[in-house]
């Protein structure tokens, strides 16, 4: 473009520099895509970086903290109305028949109006949508989830733990080594969990001759198109998605029923936008729950180290319900993240899943089953050392030759936590290790207290995510990622009976408070090339580590989450 060798020109700060002439790189992209792509690119050195692994101030703080920013929640536009959505209290139940008279004369509704899975009333304010609700009479058709509950959730699990399922990963021969020597045998199983993402589940939509526009806090912009457009009758190319910030996400977002559902509201009212705000009740009642898993293990310790492990996850398929068609061979991959990777060096391994479905819609959920295995695995891996008189930190070091970079992190977090396997009297450590989305991590738990009461001390965390990118917020993931965690550890758990969640609201669905949130330290490691992910990785050590830790102190093994279902109360 500029006639001049190549040789003379530089680059900085997203600019190609020519003497005092400039082009931005985003207006040299179409030009440079239509060029073949270079085979051998070598990349800058570390050393060269000046932005990666530099604290960088965030652009976005300010405005958080001062309540400016502007969610999906907070969408205003012209001739705005407002809808509230009585859904029908089982899971896939749907409107039989309903009287919206009464609701209709309520000052300020504008609409009442049903969607086929509830009754929505359109009002020129949100509480009055909220409060006309009460008013309706509907006859609900429950379908055919109105008898479920969890009794016969976990009793589905039960019986297809006798299936052979998918071998995730094998080694050696496990059955042979426990035909030699009795196996050591646990069973974990793992609770339903609803979001509670602090912005709960809404969408602005306007349904007009020119299309359909939505904006929406969502994670999946090409989901909410597909159902948008469905919901109108329309082509997806006549959706325009205006995503907006979201005000907690964690996996809740990539399903978005709720744009759907305010699309077929807003038909009710051609060219009017109409914003669909859930209550909490509802964003609790109406959730895709972490899925219910049991965990089914046994294995064998020789000359004090692992020599046979075997694993059977029994769970739903998330996958199978958002993506059909992609599970292969019984192998969903989110379903098998921490068992595929596991990082221990076992001579005898044989891993498994089994898909099975328990007629609950289930979602992806913060580290999705990392945490769920993670639980399981990290917890009996515990048992093992126990029951070969071994120091739980060095058992797990021993396995890890092959390892060193999850090495690294296990001995670091010990060391930064002061593990010692004899603390003071009414102190106890806990420790959990893995890879995970690429990233190696160990966290020690510190508790303190006694079988009936128990305060969570400090969370040691040691990472290595190969290249730190933004070392701040590798910090600030870890920790957010790790009271989420807690939220998984401690008391939170989704019921079911009669076809309906039990839980509503905070009350019954707590989540840990300021003063239950114990010091989260973070030790930062960069062992790799690479960036792993952060994102996700604070949840899935914390239930475990916890768990290591009750154990320690009490000589109690909890194997069901929860852990205050297993007696103990959290200081």
């Amino acid at each position: 473009m500029w006639d001049v060798p190549a040789a003379e020109c530089t680059v900085a700060d997203g600019q190609v520099v020519h003497g005092t002439r400039t082009l931005a790189f985003g207006a040299l992209a179409d030009a440079a895509a239509k060029q073949p792509v270079p085979k051998d690119v070598p990349l800058k050195p570390r050393a060269e970086f000046r932005l990666i692994g530099r604290p960088l101030a965030r652009l976005d703080g300010a405005a958080k903290a001062r309540g400016q920013t502007v969610y999906g929640i907070d969408i205003q536009l012209p001739g705005l109305l407002h809808a509230a959505l009585l859904p029908c209290p089982v899971h896939g139940g749907k409107v039989a028949s309903f009287d919206g008279s009464a609701a209709a004369k309520r000052p300020g509704v504008r609409k009442v109006v049903s969607i086929g899975e509830g009754v929505a009333v359109i009002a020129d304010h949100w509480w009055q949508a909220q409060q006309a609700l009460a008013e309706l009479k509907v006859q609900w058709d429950e379908g055919a989830q109105a008898r479920l509950d969890n009794a016969a959730i976990y009793a589905t699990l039960e019986r297809a733990k006798e299936q052979s399922g998918a071998r995730v990963k094998q080694a050696g021969d496990v059955e042979a080594v426990f035909a030699r020597s009795k196996p050591i045998e646990a069973r974990y199983t793992s609770q339903m969990l609803a979001h509670v993402t602090m912005e709960p589940q809404n969408c602005t939509a306007r349904v007009g001759r020119d299309g359909v526009d939505v904006w929406a806090s969502n994670q999946h912009p090409q989901r909410a198109q597909a159902l948008a457009a469905q919901a109108a009758g329309v082509k997806p190319e006549r959706v325009r998605i205006h995503s907006q910030q979201i005000g907690g996400g964690f996996g809740r977002r990539l399903d978005t029923d709720y744009v759907a559902q305010a699309v077929a509201i807003a038909k009710a009212v051609p060219g009017t936008p109409v914003k669909l705000i859930w209550s909490r009740e509802d964003d609790v009642r109406h959730d895709v729950y972490r899925p219910p898993a049991l965990h089914l293990l046994r294995g064998s310790v020789q000359d004090g180290r692992v020599h046979a492990l075997a694993y059977t996850l029994v769970s739903p398929s998330i996958t199978n319900r958002m993506f059909p068609g992609v599970v292969k061979d019984g192998i969903d991959g989110f379903m098998v993240e921490g068992v595929a990777n596991l990082t221990y060096g076992i001579p005898n391994l044989d891993l498994r899943t089994v898909i099975q479905e328990v007629g609950v819609r289930v979602g992806y959920w913060r580290s999705v089953s990392n945490a769920l295995n993670a639980f399981a695995i990290e917890s009996f891996i515990d048992e093992l050392a126990h029951a070969a008189g071994a120091d739980p930190v060095a058992f797990r070091a021993a396995m890890l030759d092959a390892q060193p970079r999850q090495r690294a992190v296990l001995e670091r977090a010990a060391k930064e936590a002061g593990w010692t396997a004899k603390p003071a009297p009414g102190r106890a450590f806990g420790v959990a290790s893995m890879e995970c989305y690429d990233t190696h991590l160990a966290l020690v738990a510190e508790i303190s207290g006694d079988a009936k009461r128990v305060k969570l001390e400090r969370l040691t965390f040691a990472v290595d995510p190969g290249i730190a990118v933004h070392p701040d917020q590798i910090v600030a993931q870890l920790q957010g990622g790790a009271i989420n965690g807690l939220i998984d550890a401690l008391r939170s758990k989704i019921t079911f009976k009669d076809g309906r969640v039990e839980q509503a609201n905070f009350g019954d669905f707590p989540i840990p408070r300021i003063g239950e949130v114990p010091p989260i330290a973070v030790h930062l490691i960069e062992g790799g090339d690479k960036p792993g992910g952060i994102g996700e990785t604070g949840v899935p050590l914390v239930a475990p580590a916890i768990a290591n830790a009750v154990f320690a102190l009490t000589g109690q093994r909890i194997r069901s989450l929860p852990l205050a279902d297993g007696g103990v109360t959290f200081a």
